[in-house]
């Protein structure tokens, strides 16, 4: 804290290249470099050791390569001192432009309740990690990112830890980051499996033990992979498949041959009119040509009552 009263932050990147300079005049800076996309093998690591050897009663996250707008640190400040408890994020832009264009509209354009609701997709945190600003005091609460190195997502894990601490997300609503996509970044280094687990995991702890019963929304290669994937009293919970395929639907129902359990578990499949929500959406948003989200619209149900995303 300044003598003005102006809170400090630490600034957790890797280079000092930002037109985000001009909003620190007011406030103390402590730059330490941590990280760059092409070394992926110790992140969690080197962002401990940048946070505990830094000042400051705000940390600001940013990939080594990527460019603040001017702005940054004065929005998302202002938004960490309204929302103490909170992760704060932004709004990007690409470079180059229209790289994972899907992704980057759904990091833009969810709304806050959404930021919530949407935590089970494979896209991750509903802030991207390079976004992220918040009090060193939400830091030392949640504890230290994983250590483990290649192949760990210590974002999401930090992420969920946050979450199940009762921790809150707010974004910014304004393009503050410049994101660089790279072929080799460490987001790359971990594998499907790893993810799908802990989202998984999630959401049977966040959403299912609180369903009685639901119903999973594709019958085809997802939908069958999560049913398979649900411990046993979860997999009881599952009504039906539903579907808009005629072929998957003509089957009538889908059995889990590979289970131990006996009789095997067999689940009806219908169409999505004839199902029951609850609903755990495997269907991948904005990659239907918008059939997928008009079908949904035409039930009128609300998300996180009726639905939830995990594709």
């Amino acid at each position: 804290m300044l003598a003005n009263g102006t809170p400090s932050f630490t600034c957790i990147r890797g280079t000092t290249h930002s037109p985000c300079l001009r909003d620190t005049r007011m406030i103390v800076c402590c730059w330490a470099v941590i990280q760059t996309q092409a070394r992926p093998l110790r992140v969690g690591y080197s962002r401990n050791v940048a946070v505990f050897q830094s000042r400051g009663k705000y940390l600001c996250f940013q990939d080594a390569d990527d460019v603040m707008m001017e702005g940054r640190v004065r929005l998302q400040l202002d938004a960490a001192i309204k929302h103490p408890d909170s992760i704060i994020g932004c709004q990007i832009t690409r470079n180059p432009e229209g790289s994972t264009k899907r992704y980057t509209h759904w990091l833009n354009n969810m709304s806050q309740a959404q930021l919530f609701t949407q935590v089970f997709t494979s896209h991750g945190p509903t802030v991207l990690m390079a976004t992220w600003f918040c009090s060193r005091a939400l830091f030392d609460r949640v504890g230290k990112f994983d250590e483990r190195g290649k192949g760990v997502p210590e974002d999401l894990l930090f992420f969920y830890n946050h979450l199940r601490q009762g921790g809150g997300v707010h974004r910014v609503d304004a393009p503050l980051l410049c994101y660089r996509y790279h072929e080799d970044g460490a987001s790359r280094s971990v594998q499907e499996n790893t993810i799908w687990d802990l989202r998984v995991n999630f959401l049977e702890e966040r959403v299912l033990q609180h369903w009685k019963h639901f119903t999973i929304w594709n019958a085809g290669k997802q939908g069958r992979h999560l049913f398979r994937s649900l411990t046993p009293k979860n997999q009881l919970k599952v009504l039906a498949f539903c579907d808009v395929d005629s072929k998957k639907i003509v089957k009538a129902f889908y059995t889990y041959h590979e289970s131990k359990q006996r009789p095997k578990p067999t689940v009806p499949v219908v169409h999505f009119t004839e199902a029951r929500p609850p609903f755990v959406l495997c269907v991948k948003m904005d990659f239907t040509g918008g059939y997928f989200e008009q079908n949904l619209a035409s039930l009128c149900l609300d998300e996180e009552v009726h639905y939830v995303h995990f594709n």
